[in-house]
């Protein structure tokens, strides 16, 4: 939050395989079903979202959509962030009233709450399961831990342990993949000699002896790869250091440096998966603006060279749309022809 009271999120999308990524407006009183597993045969039920919401849904997923990232009218914010070997979901019974499909979470969040206090109240309510026969058309099972925030400035992690919902306070303001939140956080204890301060110069034998090179050593140690454990170390401690900014445009700028900081470009996170290699990157990236309702969105090919949207206006459009990320008019920022005039 900067001190202007502007509260601002970012994440980006590592990943590596072609999930035909789209970004979708869904209006108010778009439908939200809470349904259970469809063996089970309980009753489901059809809302009528309060807000209207922006997200991001894998276009790939066969028979609807798994917002995985957005953000809503009434300024909360949510990404979604890859957890497999520790999550499993929660167990639906037949004497269980309230349920929704992981398939389904972001859609009842983005589209049923305000606040993180509302989540942190009504989300324990419910019982959130996966099952396998009812998800087509991705790589992999959508394992997944959740970070909400909203234009107050408060945020949570959401994860799904041993058959149990956690909610966390998001003290380091900070989620990446897996482990679990709470290993990121007891991991970040490795580094508390980090500091944004340079070391005093040592004197030895009457002679001062001063880093070596420019300013930063009191960085020295801090994890320069891409592993989860480093890339959450380098975002969390980086938003630390800096500081809290004056102004929402410092924010937004501020956001964006710490992206670029845990940035994965292709060929660096190679793994071959079956038959095929694969290499992690980061495939698109997302700015939000909650307090003002603004979306900045970039892609790999165009990282440098955000969209920017004013939601207020998309939403007041009442209309669903979708754009395919990788097809967005992405400028190419060229002003030779302004500047000669």
């Amino acid at each position: 939050m900067a001190k202007d009271g502007t509260v601002v999120a970012g994440r980006n999308m590592d990943w590596a395989f072609d999930m035909k990524w789209t970004l979708m407006v869904m209006p108010k009183g778009s439908q939200v079903l809470l349904s259970a597993p469809a063996k089970m045969g309980l009753p489901a039920e059809n809302l009528s979202s309060k807000h209207a919401f922006i997200g991001v849904t894998p276009a790939i997923l066969k028979g609807g959509n798994a917002f995985l990232e957005g953000q809503n009218s009434a300024g909360l914010g949510m990404s979604g962030n890859f957890l497999p070997g520790f999550t499993q979901y929660q167990s639906v019974t037949p004497q269980d009233k309230n349920y929704v499909s992981i398939v389904n979470l972001g859609t009842f969040t983005l589209g049923m709450f305000s606040t993180v206090k509302e989540l942190k109240q009504e989300l324990p309510k419910y019982k959130v399961w996966f099952d396998p026969s009812e998800v087509s058309g991705i790589p992999t099972a959508p394992w997944l831990h959740f970070v909400f925030t909203d234009r107050s400035g408060e945020s949570i992690i959401v994860e799904f342990v041993k058959g149990e919902m956690v909610i966390y306070d998001n003290i380091a303001n900070t989620l990446t993949n897996a482990p679990t939140y709470d290993w990121h956080l007891n991991n970040a204890r490795n580094y508390l000699a980090l500091s944004g301060t340079a070391p005093k110069p040592l004197t030895i034998k009457g002679k001062s002896i001063n880093e070596l090179g420019s300013e930063g050593a009191g960085m020295i140690g801090m994890p320069g790869d891409y592993t989860t454990p480093g890339r959450f170390i380098r975002a969390s401690y980086l938003l630390q250091m800096a500081g809290q900014v004056k102004t929402g445009q410092e924010a937004n700028q501020l956001i964006g440096h710490v992206l670029n900081n845990v940035d994965v470009p292709l060929g660096t996170s190679i793994s071959t998966e079956g038959k095929a290699t694969v290499s992690d990157n980061t495939q698109w990236v997302t700015i939000k603006d909650l307090t003002n309702n603004k979306l900045k969105i970039a892609n790999y090919l165009n990282r440098t060279n955000y969209i920017q949207m004013d939601l207020n206006k998309l939403f007041a459009s009442n209309k669903q749309m979708s754009w395919l990320i990788d097809g967005l008019p992405y400028s190419d920022g060229d002003l030779t022809n302004r500047l000669m005039q």
